[in-house]
């Protein structure tokens, strides 16, 4: 049993070694890579790294190519768009659902991310403000009792940095952006579950806004018409 545990720990490492490269840029989108040089680069065996690049396959991060490896693929504006129609389908329901909830301590949690967004966010360190926004959204996510949305709306943020988009210092700022989950976390406190769902919503529908002129604006593409009518959640 030691031994699959070894396994198991060596293949999670693997698959977020990879995945982190992916997100931060290291592996090039539109590059292909080979499974026997990933393995040399990580210095671990080729089974570990066939694994993980099968994991990031199944979230669209890369492509299989016959023969020839694995190609990381590029998030198009496109894709943008329908990822923010998914998180709006998903987080706004989540949210109202889990501030109806609101059990078992996760409005602490949720406090506690707000706090290190907070502090991310005077210390100028965007890494550590992205993966406290990541903990906030995820808290109420599995809150809301469906785990696996939880873990699908994870997965949708991996399709969005695919891109390396992100609004701080270039549409807004991070205390901007702590404000509107400062909002989202006031009225889930206050059990609001309408204005909560609202307020997730809004946050949603913003950074899309934002998100997505800037990379048409960037790219000179034209900006898909995005919908701003994903907003169900129990009437």
């Amino acid at each position: 049993m030691r031994q699959i545990d070894t396994e198991r720990n060596l293949a999670k490492t693997i698959f977020e070694e990879l995945r982190s490269g992916i997100v931060s840029g290291e592996l090039v989108p539109g590059t292909l890579y080979s499974v026997h040089d990933l393995a040399a680069r990580l210095g671990v065996s080729r089974t570990p790294v066939r694994e993980a690049l099968i994991q990031l396959s199944e979230r669209g991060m890369v492509r299989f190519e016959r023969n020839r490896g694995a190609r990381v693929l590029q998030t198009s504006l496109h894709d943008l768009e329908e990822v923010f129609a998914l998180r709006l389908l998903l987080e706004v329901p989540a949210t109202f659902r889990a501030t109806g909830r609101q059990e078992s301590g996760w409005v602490a949690d949720l406090s506690t991310h707000l706090a290190a967004m907070r502090a991310a966010a005077d210390g100028h360190d965007e890494a550590a403000f992205m993966a406290a926004d990541r903990r906030f959204h995820h808290t109420i996510n599995a809150a809301s009792g469906n785990l696996r949305l939880a873990d699908h709306v994870d997965t949708l943020r991996d399709t969005i940095l695919l891109r390396g988009t992100s609004t701080v210092d270039r549409s807004r700022g991070m205390h901007d952006i702590l404000a509107e989950h400062a909002r989202i976390h006031e009225l889930i406190g206050a059990g609001q579950a309408r204005a909560a769902a609202e307020a997730m919503r809004e946050h949603l529908r913003h950074t899309a806004r934002l998100l997505l002129g800037q990379e048409s604006s960037e790219t000179g593409d034209a900006e898909p018409p995005f919908s701003l009518d994903w907003t169900a959640f129990p009437g």
